[in-house]
């Protein structure tokens, strides 16, 4: 399912500052010597990596229907963005937004964010399908994205305490910050894999 898309750290410190002119935001939300969870970050690096050196061919390349590497990166970097902007409006409201799950919600959030496993077949939502934005620009710009949006979810966190619901997901449902990690960290780890097939296939033609 394309569009579904534990904190120990690594010791660097992120701060996500985007709404830091937000009043509602004060100073002890902003933990103390904030550092990124050490399994995003270790994404990010793979990430980041597994797109290395690959040329706007490579990228542009589709399988028969698949998308090519250029969009998997780019649904990759909307469903950052898009999860960085949700967390601003909680931010902004002063309150988490979470809804009640539904019973098909709760199914699902066990599957893959307590299992792990990513569906297969399912449609993205519109708002992360690939809209054709420049390549280069995903490319240098996701690896940010995941740091901002792990500080903003570790804000959140910080100040709403890490059992409490702070956002819906369009599928899942309402999602703990430790829950919106895990989803991102399975959904990224399932489409790390297409990339990295793509980046095998330099060393052979391609047909």
């Amino acid at each position: 399912m394309a569009g579904l898309a534990l904190s120990i750290t690594s010791g660097r410190p992120v701060e996500y500052t985007g709404l830091d002119h937000n009043p509602a935001f004060n100073s002890q939300d902003k933990r103390a010597s904030s550092a990124m969870d050490f399994r995003l970050d270790k994404l990010k690096q793979s990430l980041e990596s597994a797109v290395e050196g690959i040329s706007s061919e490579q990228l542009s390349w589709h399988r028969p229907g698949k998308w090519c590497a250029a969009e998997v990166l780019e649904h990759l970097y909307l469903t950052y963005t898009g999860t960085i902007k949700g967390f601003e409006r909680v931010v902004t409201s002063g309150k988490p937004l979470a809804t009640r799950a539904s019973l098909a919600q709760r199914v699902l959030a066990l599957v893959v964010v307590g299992l792990g496993h990513m569906p297969v077949g399912g449609k993205a939502p519109a708002i992360v399908q690939p809209k054709g934005l420049p390549a280069e620009k995903v490319r240098n710009e996701i690896g940010a994205k995941i740091v901002a949006m792990d500080a903003i979810i570790a804000q959140c966190e910080a100040r709403f305490g890490p059992r409490v619901r702070l956002l819906d997901h369009p599928i899942l449902g309402p999602l703990t910050a430790a829950q919106w990690r895990k989803l991102h960290l399975v959904h990224g780890r399932h489409h790390l894999k297409e990339l990295l097939r793509v980046r095998e296939s330099r060393t052979r033609p391609m047909g």
